[in-house]
């Protein structure tokens, strides 16, 4: 599995470089006082953790839709660097062995090399390899600037960072968004895998989908999994990377556990497999397994 943008590997040897130009900055005010939690990544096929997405929670547990509203817009920029580099802190200190997702708000960013600088600082900061790191992208609002978002993409790209579209299939999230922005990755969103076991019409939409991502050689995550019918639809359609309270629910401030219901055989989470050819490929190229010693397990939950 090899992601491409203008014929360079995304995940290949090159690692983000920092300079001597990345001056870290802390933004932990009072304004955003806020943290991460984690919901696993999870490859059905070798039952293994891909990764962590990291998920925005208040320190009383508010939800995103509870804390965005507050931040005013001048301070939307600060905000989505604070949130990038607590989700980058609490990575490293759990020591998360794979890769990480985390959203950013694509209107907040107003320019692409510095928002690249300032994530390469805060990887270089908590010690995070930067080269593990995905961006995850949606249009919760219209983008303001197609053209300030293509070169956001695409200087992330160049850079050696993987992208995705996050919760494919609501609200702006559409198919001009792989047309424009050349992602590596497509998160189906939950709303089209609710039910889809059983329901003909999402069913033909995901098969468009597939095709579509097959064509574009993009690798696909079916998000909000919830039941093992819903998975087991999925897989036979080719899909293998999962996420969804069907293997665990996110927790604030750890890396859960994954248990593989039935017909799965109960399992801590493990690192990543190396069976796979194609997944060890993607692995190989993003670094992740390097020095990993793959019967080691991931630190308990707390």
């Amino acid at each position: 599995m090899q992601f491409r943008n203008k014929g360079v590997g995304i995940l290949d040897s090159r690692k983000p470089q920092s300079n001597d130009n990345d001056q870290y900055r802390d933004y932990s005010d009072s304004l955003f006082d806020i943290t991460m939690a984690f919901q696993p990544i999870v490859d059905t096929v070798n039952e293994r953790i891909l990764g962590y997405e990291a998920l925005l929670r208040g320190k009383q547990g508010e939800s995103p839709a509870e804390i965005l509203p507050r931040v005013p817009p001048a301070e939307r920029f600060h905000f989505d660097l604070r949130c990038r580099d607590r989700a980058i802190e609490l990575s490293a200190a759990l020591g998360n062995p794979g890769l990480l997702c985390i959203n950013f708000l694509p209107n907040a960013i107003f320019d692409p090399h510095a928002n690249l600088l300032a994530t390469l600082a805060a990887a270089k900061h908590h010690g995070w390899p930067a080269e593990r790191i995905i961006f995850e992208f949606t249009e919760v609002e219209p983008i303001q600037d197609g053209v300030l978002m293509h070169q956001i993409v695409q200087t992330l790209g160049d850079s050696g960072f993987g992208t995705a579209i996050d919760d494919f299939g609501a609200g702006y999230a559409g198919l001009n968004l792989l047309a424009n922005f050349h992602p590596n990755i497509v998160k189906l969103d939950m709303g089209l895998i609710r039910g889809i076991d059983s329901d003909h019409r999402r069913q033909a939409i995901i098969a468009g989908i597939m095709k579509v991502c097959g064509r574009l050689a993009l690798e696909v995550i079916a998000e909000g999994i919830e039941t093992a019918a819903e998975h087991a639809w999925l897989r036979g359609q080719g899909i293998r990377l999962f996420q969804g309270f069907f293997f665990a629910r996110p927790q604030t401030e750890a890396l859960p556990q994954v248990s593989f219901t039935d017909p799965f055989v109960k399992t801590r989470a493990r690192p990543l497999p190396v069976q796979d050819e194609q997944l060890k490929d993607l692995l190989h190229m993003a670094g992740v397994t390097d020095g990993m010693d793959c019967n080691q397990p991931l630190a308990a939950s707390k």
